[in-house]
């Protein structure tokens, strides 16, 4: 579809709903450092995700998904992440893109007006939402990895369909779902499941994450199995218009 068919990829501003975003850290446990910093949906102050999420509607959602681009990359620039070398990872909705090279415009425009190199940004999208078209999210991976974009499924592990979205995508990325994570230090089952997916990753050279850590024996579980990179309130709760210190190193 044409670019000039889909208002919201030409104008973030066609969403009229206020909202910011805050920023949680995903940790390097090798070293410590920040890999990269999700940005999560807010209020204008800070308010929780679903006063934003609850406005959003299928008449909106594509602008919606554009504004989102634009809000993280700027609110990201201001809090200084180019300095951290850190990655930027944005939620993206593959429903709400018509066509991958008509509505990765603007956020290539406002990429470029402020200077946040383009191979630092990471898109998630989520195992639980129902694509319409696994050939069109394909194609929308395909194309933002061609500029230089990385792509992540989010939520690895929460829904039936994990196992043929990593067979059906080339990912560069999965995040394995918290449900996975907790307690996985007293509960063999899910040490197996985390052994077999760290292995799994490792044979299609696809980076892995673990979210949703809560506590130093779950980081500590992980990082023995072979997990490298976490996120969760261990290390740092989401920073609102800013980027949070890691409160803690392995």
């Amino acid at each position: 579809m044409p670019a000039r068919s889909c208002t919201g990829c030409r104008d973030g501003d066609a969403f009229d709903i206020a909202f910011s975003m805050a920023f949680q850290p995903i940790v390097d446990v090798r070293d410590g450092t920040p890999f990269a910093y999700e940005a999560l949906v807010r209020g204008p102050e800070g308010q929780g995700a679903l006063t934003v999420l609850g406005q959003v509607t299928d008449h909106n959602r594509y602008a919606f998904d554009q504004a989102c681009r634009v809000k993280a990359i700027e609110t990201a620039m201001a809090a200084g992440i180019v300095p951290t070398g850190a990655r930027l990872s944005i939620n993206f909705l593959p429903n709400a893109v018509y066509s991958p090279m008509a509505c990765i415009q603007l956020t290539l425009r406002t990429a470029q007006a402020n200077a946040f190199p383009l191979d630092r940004l990471i898109f998630e999208f989520t195992e639980n939402e129902q694509l319409a078209s696994p050939e069109h999210v394909a194609s929308i991976i395909e194309t933002y990895r061609q500029m230089g974009f990385s792509v992540a499924i989010d939520d690895f592990g929460a829904g039936h369909s994990g196992l043929d979205l990593f067979a059906r995508f080339a990912n560069d990325m999965v995040k394995l779902d918290m449900d996975l994570v907790r307690n996985v230090d007293a509960d063999r089952r899910r040490q197996a499941i985390v052994r077999a997916v760290v292995g799994l990753c490792a044979d299609l050279d696809t980076i892995l994450i673990a979210e949703g850590i809560e506590t130093e024996a779950e980081a500590r579980t992980l990082h023995a199995i072979g997990v490298r990179y976490m996120q969760g309130f261990l290390f740092a709760r989401p920073a609102f218009e800013a980027l949070p210190e890691i409160a803690f190193r392995l």
